[in-house]
């Protein structure tokens, strides 16, 4: 995948993450909620639909060249909320302080600073091998 798509794909990501998870503000309150916790409402539907979006956004990490591990992680935050989210109520609560997209967000920006960050010493090693 090449740059540009890389960075129409995080973007992409990023919206997702925030439609889900933190969209709305509730006013007088540092809390923001997302469309999840509120489709959450949603009789046996509601949870299942965010966890397909959900999926969908970690299909697109995916492609960023995340390890197993991280894959795994998001996976299992999806796993958790749509699982802890179906049970009424409650469940609406726990997804929205939970956030499992901002997490998998912040997985992905992580491998990304890492990859960029491995990318800069690989190619510092390179210059210099080329130098001398």
């Amino acid at each position: 995948m090449n740059k540009i798509q890389q960075l129409k794909n995080l973007k992409r990501i990023r919206k997702i993450a925030n439609l889900l998870d933190t969209a709305i503000g509730i006013p007088g309150t540092k809390i923001r909620l997302g469309l999840d916790p509120i489709w959450g409402f949603i009789p046996g539907g509601g949870d299942l639909i965010t966890a397909v979006i959900s999926a969908y956004m970690i299909y697109l990490a995916a492609r960023f060249g995340l390890e197993r591990a991280e894959i795994f992680e998001m996976i299992k935050n999806v796993a958790i909320e749509t699982a802890i989210g179906s049970v009424p109520v409650a469940g609406d609560i726990f997804d929205a302080y939970f956030k499992a997209n901002i997490r998998n967000l912040e997985i992905l920006e992580k491998h990304i600073k890492k990859t960029e960050s491995d990318n800069k010493v690989a190619e510092s090693k390179s210059l210099s091998t080329v130098a001398n």
